[in-house]
């Protein structure tokens, strides 16, 4: 149906928005939705295990977990956020976490590539620039400045008045489809987005590469190959994630990624592994 303008500020006349999601086809809808249903729960649980078993295992109580802690705990976040059907008020919440938790996870990622190269590149002043303080800042700041920017983009798209249709051509509400059914001037929300989130979104990731250029430039440096294999073996899950994240941002498919993080990171890291297997003993 089409609705008139509107302001934001009247909530109680606002529409309720239609995201048409991957396909209209019912037959598809079905199994797509068995699908990601089935990703979502392997999302919420692999991620739920992780979290417990750093928790609960003093072996796991080191700065890489603790930020693979948060990883997982916005990976939950993340893909909770998500439904067809959904008021205006609703859709720019929805927006609000979609985007915090997208920042918020990418930043953490830059955390632990700084982790990394830390405990490679200076390994002697590892424990003291890595102690627990300056570990709680770093997180801290990674889930203020995604949602203070998360914040700005909601606050300027709720000035906004909607007019045409209701119906978003995207599966989530997001910044550039709302922007499209606008008919108020949205040059400053383009603006915005062009300049302080270009900045926000590319700042983790030359962080990422430029850790990792420092990183690989010492491991070429250790003289025998398996010393080298040895040392760049504990970047392995890390990099393999930011591969995953950064590459379906491109494709909008960041579910996946989600849903593959707790195996990646507890699969390949021997303290994790260790765990489960205490855990496992523990049930027999």
């Amino acid at each position: 149906f089409n609705f008139k303008p509107m302001i934001w500020g009247n909530l109680s006349h606002m529409p309720e928005f239609l995201l048409l999601g991957l396909t209209s086809d019912p037959q598809n809808q079905q199994w797509l939705f068995a699908s990601f249903l089935d990703m979502y729960l392997v999302n919420v649980a692999g991620s739920s295990v992780i979290i417990a078993f750093i928790q609960g295992d003093a072996c796991l109580h080191t700065p890489m977990s603790f930020f693979h802690s948060n990883v997982s705990l916005v990976d939950i976040c993340f893909t909770t956020v998500i439904r067809k059907t959904i008021l205006f008020a609703h859709c720019l919440a929805q927006m609000y976490f979609f985007v915090a938790f997208g920042i918020t996870d990418s930043f953490l990622l830059a955390v632990m590539a700084i982790d990394r190269y830390v405990a490679i590149c200076n390994p002697l002043h590892y424990t003291t620039t890595m102690n627990p303080r300056r570990c709680l800042l770093l997180v801290i700041t990674s889930w203020l400045v995604s949602h203070l920017h998360s914040l700005t983009h909601t606050i300027l798209m709720a000035r906004l008045s909607c007019c045409g249709p209701n119906i978003i051509h995207h599966f989530f509400c997001d910044v550039q489809p709302l922007l499209m059914l606008s008919c108020s001037d949205t040059s400053v929300n383009e603006l915005l987005a062009f300049t302080e989130g270009s900045f926000v979104i590319m700042s983790p990731f030359l962080l990422i590469t430029i850790s990792y250029v420092y990183i690989a430039c010492a491991v070429l440096r250790v003289p025998s190959g398996r010393g080298r294999f040895k040392v760049f073996s504990t970047c392995g899950s890390h990099l393999t994630v930011v591969a995953l994240f950064y590459g379906t941002i491109i494709s909008v498919y960041i579910l996946v990624t989600l849903m593959l993080n707790p195996f990646i990171y507890s699969l390949r890291n021997k303290d994790m592994k260790q765990a489960l297997h205490k855990l496992m003993r523990k049930m027999e």
